[in-house]
């Protein structure tokens, strides 16, 4: 028997999974729970195989920061990510965070309920498409910036001009455009909109 916690802040497709998997003698739903903290809270009393987990959570953690959470824990339980979400930096960061797999919500039931036996079994779980996706940003070098880039960074994103990024971050117009270059050469940026897309994508914003 494969004992499963789901974890999704949406009470009706926690229904809908419990009654779909009422159909399989080796499935059973042993637990709920609407955020990371919960699960986790859940975790701590009672012992389960897979943790069926959304990707977004509402305002607590999210899918890869449980996830991190779930296998630090003594004899952690596989998880497993269903969610609708499919960024590369998003589907990453939970394979680095732990994660069994990760699955779209798009699926068939047949292929969900085949893959919480892989993950429980120890196989890591993903479509091709996006095993592909995974090794190819694994091959990139991480992106990382300082507060304060980030920070610049989202003010750009607002359409905002280096004055107008200055007089918000409280510092001189010749700081902004020091951050400006070295968020530039990061991300491997040439322009402003380059720039915002390509922090998008990496999941900088």
């Amino acid at each position: 028997m494969i004992r499963l916690l789901l974890v999704d802040d949406h009470p009706i497709l926690r229904t809908g999974l419990c009654a779909l998997f009422e159909n399989y003698a080796d499935l059973e739903v042993v637990g709920e729970a609407s955020s990371g903290e919960e699960a986790l809270a859940f975790l701590s009393q009672q012992p389960v195989d897979v943790v069926l987990c959304d990707l977004r959570l509402g305002a607590g953690m999210n899918g890869a920061q449980t996830t991190a959470a779930v296998s630090k824990l003594p004899n952690p339980p596989q998880v497993l990510i269903l969610t609708t979400f499919d960024k590369d930096a998003e589907i990453l960061a939970c394979i680095e965070a732990g994660a069994a797999g990760y699955l779209l919500k798009d699926v068939s039931a047949r292929t969900i309920v085949d893959s919480i036996r892989q993950a429980a079994a120890g196989q890591l779980v993903m479509a091709p498409e996006l095993t592909a996706r995974v090794l190819a940003g694994l091959r990139r070098p991480k992106v990382e910036l300082t507060v304060r880039e980030t920070e610049v960074l989202r003010q750009l994103a607002t359409g905002a001009g280096n004055k107008a990024i200055a007089k918000e971050l409280f510092v001189t117009e010749a700081t902004v455009k020091t951050h400006l270059v070295h968020i530039f050469e990061k991300l491997q940026a040439t322009t402003r909109t380059e720039a915002i897309t390509k922090a998008t994508s990496l999941g900088l914003l």
